[in-house]
């Protein structure tokens, strides 16, 4: 006689069906929300852009432009970052002395990296420092004749420093994070290439090195999902340059100045 137990199969296909529930559960985990997401983000922004040289010369409008970053997390929740932007404006031009121009093509570039870390302390609130390298370059096309008939060229400049900055990140219910940044940018050096040439004068091209500055930022991302978006602000601050002679007793400097930029941005993250 042949007796057949019919309590084995029902006990595993209950426990194939337990271990199947525990590992789909596993799989669907969702990360912290308060931890640095990993991963690319692509997204635009729109800003109001002031250069300004006290009492001599302004350049003011409106700029767009595109961004992109991706993120690495390690173990330890040690993050790098890599940030990409470019930016356009059409700029109005004002000057003492030398009238105005419309229209002015203004370019913006900038590439950095930072290393950071996570830091939890609490269930809803967590920081994030960071430290890094930045570069930034921007392209001015002052070509053609001003409203009193003066007569423009192209600028290049270049901007190396070093970002220190922290994110904080607090839960906003179960989907929200609001993320502030605050970042203070230590200037390192930079250049700026002034093609006098253009001019048709005779000068010759120059370039001014500049040793002193510093910069500001912050912004508010607003945090669900793939989505971010919010307000930010850039401010820098550099002093006057050295004084580079160009012949006949004039030299050329490159006067003390400050750059606003404020805006909005939407980035998507994948």
């Amino acid at each position: 006689m042949k007796i057949h137990h019919a309590g084995t199969p029902i006990l595993a296909v209950a426990l194939f069906t337990a271990l199947s529930t525990a590992s789909a559960a596993q799989g669907t985990t969702q990360p912290n929300l308060l931890l640095t997401r990993g991963g690319w983000e692509i997204g635009g922004q729109v800003s109001h852009y002031q250069y300004e040289e006290p009492n001599f010369m302004k350049l003011e409008g409106e700029r767009t432009g595109f961004v992109g970053a991706y993120t690495f997390t390690g173990p330890n929740r040690v993050y790098t970052r890599i940030d990409l932007r470019v930016s356009y404006g059409l700029l109005e031009y004002e000057s003492v002395g030398t009238g105005t121009m419309d229209d002015v093509p203004d370019w913006i570039g900038e590439a950095r990296v930072v290393v950071g870390r996570d830091y939890l302390t609490g269930a809803s609130i967590a920081l994030s420092p960071y430290i890094g390298f930045g570069y930034r370059f921007l392209y001015n096309d002052l070509r053609g004749y001003s409203s009193t008939g003066a007569v423009g060229y192209r600028r290049y400049s270049h901007y190396y420093y070093v970002p220190v900055g922290v994110t904080a990140r607090f839960r906003a219910g179960e989907r929200w994070v609001v993320a502030p940044t605050v970042e203070y940018d230590w200037f390192l050096s930079g250049r700026q290439e002034s093609k006098l040439s253009d001019t048709g004068l005779g000068l010759p091209d120059v370039t001014n090195d500049q040793k002193n500055g510093r910069g500001y930022r912050a912004n508010l991302m607003l945090e669900t999902g793939r989505w971010a978006f919010g307000p930010w602000f850039h401010y820098w601050k550099i002093k006057d340059s050295e004084i580079v002679p160009i012949g006949g007793g004039l030299g050329v400097i490159e006067p003390e100045n400050s750059t606003r930029e404020y805006g909005v941005e939407l980035r998507f993250r994948f």
